[in-house]
């Protein structure tokens, strides 16, 4: 489709490139999350999904060799292999679309045009940034969740309100299917059990954020104790959750946990341990306003800055940028959540990422030939791709302005890295982000 098919009222824009220009500064504009994914090309010809193998470490070797078993061909050592671990990500496609009629727009068609471009831009910006921060926060929801319905007597199943982190286990590196094969140890209460099976609702009735509630089968049976409502439900593999007050549960936070000091630094610490590596030499904070605001409030970083004058960049901008280790990302896409059983609270979810935290996958084919012509009015912009199509029907009046775009995030985990290979590591299936819930 070549320029020339266009009206002569909206060539000269078109040739100008102001239709590109103002679609790109709309997208620039991101919200934040996407910001931490790790871009990957995906390759044509390759189907819709690709599974990556990362490689794990060998564990330190700390006894000396003896004298008496340094013999024969294998000088005594016996052969060590490191491990694997496999993560998937999937190509999906996402689009909209706008029409624009030329006769009834011909007041400033112009500036509609272009705003028609830049709300698209946008709506696409907003729409990958929500991609990134669902598949970011899900695995780091898993293994963490509490019972919902009390048992009226000892039973083998339990109904929780989310089942995110027990329906898979890694063996080999491969994720497989909770079974009898392959068991899940979590603790109940404050007892430990066997996870072999779960069973999702058929009305699903989670309170968390796009939760999956159902119920746990267990090898044996669950105490009246351990099975009463709000009791902590914790996979051995669960993600690390911070919470104000060491609570053990969303449903147990209080209207006095509020965001501190201390919270940032316990995720600070817990990224430390599993020596997750450093986004540009700190680690990044996703949160909202409110929690933002929150720290303003604390005795510990009010002390920190005691003294300070109107020029510190802290006090002037009203937000801190690299501070504890962290660089803070503020964002209107966090998760807030109404609190499951306190009227009138709000549950707020800063999350703090280190490097390879997320991927985002980008189908190479996008903007080839056979797709995007040279003289077609299609323009990548930051892997989107944005569509001008021709007016086609039969009076020749209305342009369809799209956007599209082909891929995936996925979080990889690291199971690999383990207290064998890392002594201060958690035994975490995810590992480069740590989740932060409190009131606000």
């Amino acid at each position: 489709m070549g320029i020339q098919n266009f009206p002569a009222a909206l060539q000269p824009i078109i040739q100008q490139g102001f239709l590109e220009r103002e679609f790109e500064t709309a997208l620039k504009s991101r919200l934040g999350y996407r910001l931490i994914a790790d871009r990957e090309e995906f390759s044509v010809g390759i189907g819709e999904t690709l599974t990556k193998t990362r490689a794990g470490l060998k564990p330190s070797v700390t006894v000396p060799l003896a004298a008496s078993t340094n013999t024969n061909l294998d000088n005594g050592l016996i052969s060590t292999n490191w491990g694997v671990e496999q993560y998937t990500i999937s190509l999906n496609f996402y689009a909209a679309t706008q029409d624009l009629n030329m006769v009834t727009s011909r007041v400033g068609i112009a500036s509609q045009f272009l705003q028609n471009a830049a709300t698209n831009g946008e709506q696409a910006a907003r729409s990958l940034d929500e991609l990134a921060r669902n598949a970011l926060f899900a695995p780091y929801f898993g293994g963490n969740t509490r019972v919902t319905t009390t048992l009226t007597a000892a039973a083998p199943s339990v109904e929780v309100d989310d089942i995110r982190g027990f329906q898979t286990v890694f063996s080999n590196g491969v994720q497989q299917a909770v079974s009898a094969t392959y068991p899940l140890a979590v603790t109940v209460g404050l007892n430990l059990y066997t996870v072999v099976g779960l069973t999702p609702d058929a009305v699903n009735v989670s309170t968390a954020p796009n939760g999956i509630s159902g119920q746990l089968l267990l090898s044996g049976n669950v105490s009246i104790a351990d099975g009463t409502a709000g009791s902590a439900v914790q996979a051995a593999t669960a993600s690390s959750i911070v919470r104000p007050a060491s609570r053990s549960t969303t449903a147990g936070l209080q209207a006095t946990d509020t965001l501190s000091m201390g919270n940032l630094l316990d995720a600070v610490a817990l990224l430390r341990r599993n020596a997750v590596p450093l986004v540009d030499g700190v680690y990044n904070c996703y949160l909202d306003p409110v929690s933002a605001r929150q720290l303003f409030s604390d005795p510990d970083f009010k002390q920190l800055f005691q003294g300070a004058t109107s020029s510190n960049p802290v006090f002037r901008q009203g937000m801190v940028s690299d501070f504890l280790g962290l660089r803070f990302i503020t964002t209107t896409e966090a998760y807030v959540q109404t609190h499951p059983s306190i009227q009138n609270l709000f549950v707020r979810r800063p999350i703090v990422c280190g490097q390879g935290a997320l991927i985002e996958g980008d189908f190479a084919g996008m903007a080839a030939d056979d797709v995007a012509p040279k003289d077609s009015m299609v323009n990548v912009i930051d892997n989107v791709a944005m569509v001008t199509r021709e007016p086609i029907d039969r009076l020749q009046q209305i342009i369809a302005q799209s956007w599209y775009w082909i891929g995936g995030f996925c979080a990889p985990s690291d199971t690999t890295t383990t207290p064998t290979t890392v002594p201060t590591a958690t035994n975490a299936n995810y590992k480069r982000a740590v989740m932060i819930e409190h009131i606000g």
